[in-house]
């Protein structure tokens, strides 16, 4: 029963018409559940959306939950483990804004609205019926060393950028914080313009750090490319094969 259960609550691979229906049904109801975060006033429509799709989602986590062990293979370890995976976390914060009692005083706070925006958490839950996203996942976890390679180059150019900046420009960046901001946005080629250096030298770093950031950020697109068409080449060779 509970294998049964795992198998239609699990994305299907074309072969369990159950399994597809749930799927595309999780997907339709998912979509539903962010129309209210669409608006800025709530109605009893919306309210009775969200409890009804709340407890929904509650249901799928007790499946999913009880079988852990089919998806994880760890025996009952993993019933232990399934609440603190990626995805277990991302749907128990999906469900949990909803009856999370908030006072009036915490509303003066405003995190009633951080609250409710959690629920923005219910989209990452499609990424779960995702085939793409699913490939991306295994792109990821294959190129981890050459990623994090990445990342700590990363990391290091907005620390450097960010020192440079703040000794060559004290009087625009007010805090280290600022430069981190300034750092980040550059390595980013946003460019939001909120803060900026405005003498000769500050320009010159910026020109320099802006042609470095371009290099960095190209680097995980190129990674990530790659390791897709990888995937899809042995995904496509694995179904020519299966015939």
């Amino acid at each position: 029963m509970r294998k049964r259960i795992y198998q239609i609550i699990e994305p299907s691979g074309g072969g369990s018409r159950a399994s597809t229906i749930y799927d595309y049904g999780m997907i339709i109801v998912i979509v539903a559940s962010l129309i209210p975060l669409a608006f800025k006033e709530g109605n009893p429509v919306f309210n009775a959306i969200d409890v009804f799709v709340a407890v929904l989602f509650i249901i799928d986590y007790l499946l999913r939950l009880i079988t852990a062990d089919y998806k994880e293979h760890k025996g009952a370890v993993s019933f232990i483990m399934y609440p603190f995976t990626p995805m277990a976390i991302i749907d128990l914060v999906s469900i949990l804004p909803t009856f999370l009692p908030v006072s009036a005083g915490f509303r003066l706070l405003k995190i009633f609205r951080l609250l409710r925006s959690f629920r923005v958490f219910r989209a990452f839950k499609m990424f779960r019926y995702s085939k793409s996203f699913t490939i991306i996942l295994n792109v990821i976890r294959k190129q981890r060393a050459p990623m994090l390679v990445v990342c700590t180059l990363a990391a290091a150019y907005v620390v450097i950028s960010a020192l440079v900046i703040f000794n060559v420009e004290p009087d625009t960046f007010d805090t280290f914080f600022d430069a981190i901001y300034w750092a980040t946005v550059s390595l980013t080629t946003m460019g939001y313009g909120d803060i900026y250096p405005v003498s000769t030298a500050g320009r010159i770093v910026t020109m320099l750090s802006s042609f470095m950031g371009i290099a960095i950020i190209a680097l995980p697109a190129g990674i990530i490319t790659a390791g897709y068409m990888d995937e899809i080449n042995k995904q496509n060779t694995s179904d020519e094969g299966e015939k």
